[in-house]
């Protein structure tokens, strides 16, 4: 109603459209306020701030070239320019479309205006008010919607964007008002209907490619950005589709937003909603203007365009011809451009009033309800909107809530760990403590520690699958790459406890180990600690390698070296100088040397005695008698009386004889959790120095 009565404001946000709610039954003060006319209170400052002038993104002669290698393997480089001193400015309550065929340059300009391009590699400037704008505030103040929709497929619309108002919007907020802000906000992108509806991939019937493009925007706009970034958000949609997406940007742009988008080839009726256009062919800028002033410049241009025929088909398919069959290309074309706008006069500026920095301006802005992330009081602009204890809970609330609808996953992992446990329980079942036995007993513990790390190769795709999602909520600081970090190191714990306590519950009793309760409890610890050193060393690798077969090789591969250097196949003694330094670093060596010494570590118990030592020798067939006669002999060489019941290897002497010596159990099992800690930080800085997701 309130719209209706002021639908020319031009200083009403996209924050108020959104928040006009029925927060309560009656106005706190006593006033008999109509419903449909409260705004929802964001508590943010206050409206004592002059109103800022309407933002300007300008940007003058922006240059970007990319290095070519010749082919054939030559050294040779050649430069390929992508962008050539492209100018131009885009407002607030309009929406920039950049046109061009494919290779002209569209993305690269989105890139380079979102600062997704390095600073070396680009020339030129872009300002916000006349004011150069620093990547660190272009971050707060701005969203970027990628060409791909990336989005968690097994949650729902509602609460993907229930999510994204938790990762943007401040803690001061209410669960309450954020409900309400999502709500108006399905309703202001038309996914009423798809609200309960999963998002869904390739083995998940979900939303329409429509809709998707919606919410991919909605996560976006749920903050409400000053400067909004799109890269071909219609691409893939049907014309109704389309239409519709670019009609949600035209009410994002009226509510006082800088709407900036590349698209290959709008319709008629899209053509209609946009205010500003610019062509590109190969990097040059062939168009810069209104759409209404489309036909003029190619009727002076000696092409005009007939009557009935969609202006931006018309243009685009000039100059594709001009392009394949012109000797000097569009450069024709370009060159007219540069003179008309040297004859047309200036636009006029709006001056800002003195003193009133950019900074004021955004903050003048956030009182009115803008940007309701960006600020808890007039004074700051902080870079992100909740503390890192919020974001590491809605991190692991959301993965957990995207996992338990894919029970599967978990499912096949624990049936490989209980299979595993049961081939191995019923292979080695109750070993005696033979010398024998004693073998065996070791190849047990060489391959059930073996196991827990390659069971964790399924950690691969996890990362994989989030990386880009991950990349695109952490470049505009949405949350902290730690908090990340920190949430997915803490919902692995669960799985990793019942997949530990699955496989030595199977197999301690089963293969008859010692030790008791006390043996038992620090083998559960040991084969935690291993599923957490592994699970922690194929996260990093995730995060390094580009895909998941390569990852899987990688691991494979990696984890074959760690059991051959373990100490199993050769003791520490009998590896190489050169080779020494593999032993150390081998994951496999600290839990096969922690659960041996947990085996073997009573001096009171025997494992080998009189007869015994015969075993495994030619002489092992030898008779009863005869062995006890050549142990008389050797008892008289030796001179040490040696009977057939007589102690001849304890545990420490097989501990011995493995290269067990230096380390306790204990010193094992920290050394292992040391090591997942440490693959967890790796992971963090390979975030953090990995995940720039800029050009260079």
């Amino acid at each position: 109603m309130e719209l209706q009565k002021h639908p020319k404001k031009s200083n009403s946000t996209l924050a108020e459209l959104l928040m006009r709610v029925d927060d309560a039954h009656s106005d706190v003060s006593g006033n008999n306020t109509p419903a449909d006319n409260r705004v929802v209170d964001v508590g943010f400052g206050s409206t004592s701030l002059p109103l800022s002038n309407p933002f300007v993104l300008s940007f003058t002669n922006l240059s970007y070239s990319v290095k070519v290698r010749k082919k054939w393997g030559k050294k040779v480089e050649n430069s390929k320019v992508l962008l050539n001193n492209i100018s131009g400015e885009a407002r607030e309550g309009e929406i920039m479309a950049v046109l061009g065929a494919s290779g002209s340059g569209k993305s690269t300009l989105i890139d380079a205006l979102a600062n997704r391009i390095s600073k070396e590699s680009l020339k030129g400037s872009i300002t916000l008010n006349g004011e150069t704008l620093e990547s660190k505030l272009l971050r707060v103040i701005s969203a970027y919607v990628m060409q791909d929709d990336l989005l968690f497929p097994m949650l729902t619309v509602e609460e993907t964007l229930m999510f994204s108002a938790e990762f943007r919007l401040p803690r001061s907020l209410s669960k309450k008002k954020k409900k309400a802000r999502v709500q108006a906000l399905i309703d202001q992108l038309g996914l009423r209907k798809a609200a309960q509806t999963v998002i869904g991939d390739e083995g998940h019937r979900g939303v329409s490619g429509g809709e998707r493009r919606r919410v991919s925007i909605g996560t976006d706009i749920i903050h409400d950005p000053i400067v909004l970034f799109l890269d071909e958000p219609t691409s893939g949609l049907d014309s109704t589709s389309a239409f519709m997406v670019v009609k949600v940007l035209q009410r994002i742009a009226q509510s006082g937003s800088i709407v900036i988008m590349s698209i290959h080839q709008p319709s008629y009726r899209i053509m209609n909603l946009l205010d500003r256009l610019i062509f590109l062919s190969r990097g040059n800028t062939v168009y810069n203007g209104s759409p209404s002033s489309l036909p003029r410049f190619f009727a002076e241009f000696g092409h005009p365009i007939p009557e009935n025929e969609n202006k931006t088909e018309f243009a685009l398919d000039l100059i594709r011809e001009l392009e394949e069959n012109s000797h000097g290309g569009t450069k024709v074309l370009v060159e007219f451009n540069k003179q008309r706008q040297a004859r047309r006069k200036p636009r006029t500026i709006i001056t800002r009033k003195p003193n009133f920095s950019l900074k004021e301006a955004i903050i003048a802005s956030i009182s009115r309800g803008k940007l309701v992330s960006g600020a808890t009081n007039e004074s700051s602009l902080p870079d992100f909107a909740n503390p890192f204890w919020i974001e590491i809970i809605v991190i692991a609330k959301r993965s957990i809530t995207n996992s338990k609808r894919m029970p599967e996953l978990f499912a096949i992992r624990l049936g490989a760990v209980l299979i595993t446990g049961f081939i191995l329980a019923t292979m080695f079942w109750q070993l005696d403590d033979s010398p024998k036995g004693i073998q065996e007993r070791l190849g047990f513990f060489a391959f059930a520690m073996s196991t827990t790390f390659y069971t964790c190769a399924e950690a691969i795709p996890v990362f994989l699958q989030e990386k880009y999602i991950f990349m695109r909520e952490t470049a505009y600081n949405a949350y902290r790459r730690s908090s990340y970090v920190l949430a997915q190191s803490l919902i692995s714990i669960p799985s990793l406890l019942i997949l530990s306590i699955t496989f030595a519950g199977t197999t301690f009793f089963s293969v008859g180990l010692a030790g008791g309760s006390a043996g038992f409890f620090f083998f559960f610890l040991t084969i935690l600690a291993s599923f957490w050193a592994g699970s922690s060393f194929v996260t990093f690798l995730s995060g390094i390698v580009p895909h998941v077969m390569l990852g899987f090789t990688i691991v494979v591969a990696i984890l074959a070296y760690f059991l051959l250097f373990s100490g199993f196949f050769i003791s520490k003694n009998r590896i190489p100088l050169y080779w020494l330094w593999f032993h150390y670093i081998s994951l496999v060596k600290y839990p096969y040397e922690g659960v041996l010494r947990n085996e073997f570590d009573d001096p009171n118990k025997c494992f080998v005695r009189g007869v015994q030592m015969f075993d495994g020798s030619p002489l092992g067939t030898a008779s009863e008698a005869m062995k006890l006669k050549l142990l008389e002999s050797m008892s008289s060489v030796l001179g040490v009386n040696i009977s057939g019941s007589t102690c001849v290897t304890t545990g420490k002497d097989l501990l011995v004889q493995q290269g067990i010596s230096d380390i306790s159990k204990w010193d094992c099992l920290w050394i292992i959790v040391g090591w997942g800690f440490f693959f967890r930080v790796l992971f963090y800085f390979t975030l953090l120095l990995g995940s720039k997701n800029k050009r260079r």
